[in-house]
């Protein structure tokens, strides 16, 4: 077995289980170093262990695939990560409008979130890193995201767009986090809630109407902010009228996400629900913040079918024409 793909794909499904981000990254980093180094030093098993970016694992890996062997730890997690689901609405997906890169807090470049999203079969794949008010996450300010916009287009071609955009914070009153002629310039803008989640209902109501109601909206992101597993423990869905929420999303053509990520599972279905009746669309994103978690979104397809939701109404069933056309 070729010991960059074995490391790439360990990382991969390390990613896809949400595993550690620095074990995935190291594996990652292993297959970089190596597809640098000389022939004399790959098959030198001294210098090889003694180049920085090796580690013990990730030495084991090499030295097995090099003898021939599919190396133990895949094997390990070929069989312990959950394979990827299969419905029929996954396979009519095109494209996914909502992950992360390293320029805010994903693991990996903008190249390698691309030809990861080549690989699965995409059309399109969209950028949204975080906005500037998001400081943890090492949010995109106007500056940086100016920077940013041609390198995401510079890796279309061949029948694949990357496509500019950006997860901006929906600030207490509703406005959003962001220059607003930059938002003009961008492909696709998710708004998402991040801080004070248990906001009065009233209050988070008006907060969601005013947003979904700004033209510079196209989707609106983990709309409860719920999380119902995982290593960051749980958290309470956000209390609002969803009802409203959803009528506001409607008359706007803002599409509601169904989050692909298995933490999240958001909206719940009982929301999910609310919206199908609102006449909503929706967009099934993966939320990736590494390469590995752009397959996730084989959940989201899952639970939108159990739901209901035509395929019609979901926008990254759309080709890009009509996607472009519809984001404005």
């Amino acid at each position: 077995m070729d010991p960059v793909a074995a490391l790439l794909e360990i990382a991969s499904l390390l990613e896809r289980e949400r595993a550690s981000r620095y074990r995935a990254k190291a594996f990652r980093q292993a297959a970089a170093v190596l597809q640098g180094l000389p022939d004399e030093v790959r098959d030198d098993p001294t210098r090889l262990r003694a180049a920085k970016g090796i580690g013990e694992s990730t030495f084991a890996v090499i030295r097995q695939a090099q003898a021939g062997e599919v190396p133990g730890y895949l094997v390990e997690l070929r069989g312990a990560v959950e394979p990827e689901r299969t419905s029929a609405l996954r396979a009519r997906l095109r494209g996914d409008l909502h992950a992360h890169t390293d320029w805010s807090d994903g693991t990996t470049s903008i190249s390698v979130m691309a030809a990861a999203a080549r690989a699965l079969g995409h059309e399109y794949q969209a950028i949204t890193d975080h906005s500037p008010r998001l400081r943890v996450a090492r949010g995109l300010s106007a500056e940086r995201l100016r920077e940013q916009i041609p390198l995401v287009r510079t890796e279309s071609g061949d029948g694949f767009s990357m496509l500019a955009g950006i997860e901006v914070d929906i600030l207490e009153d509703g406005s959003l986090d962001q220059e607003e002629a930059l938002l003009g310039e961008l492909d696709v803008v998710v708004a998402s809630v991040h801080s004070l989640l248990r906001m009065e209902p009233g209050p988070m109501t008006a907060r969601m109407i005013a947003a979904a109601s700004n033209p510079r909206v196209n989707v609106l992101g983990h709309c409860t902010g719920r999380l119902v597993e995982g290593s960051r423990g749980t958290r309470p869905q956000s209390q609002f009228d969803a009802a409203a929420v959803f009528a506001a999303c409607a008359d706007n053509g803002v599409a509601v996400e169904i989050n692909s990520r298995p933490e999240r599972q958001d909206p719940p279905d009982e929301l999910i629900a609310i919206a199908l009746e609102a006449g909503c669309l929706f967009s099934i994103d993966s939320d990736a913040h590494a390469p590995g978690q752009l397959s996730l979104l084989d959940h989201g397809a899952e639970r939108a079918e159990r739901a209901g939701v035509p395929a019609s109404r979901i926008v990254t069933t759309w080709g890009l024409d009509r996607l472009l056309a519809w984001a404005g």
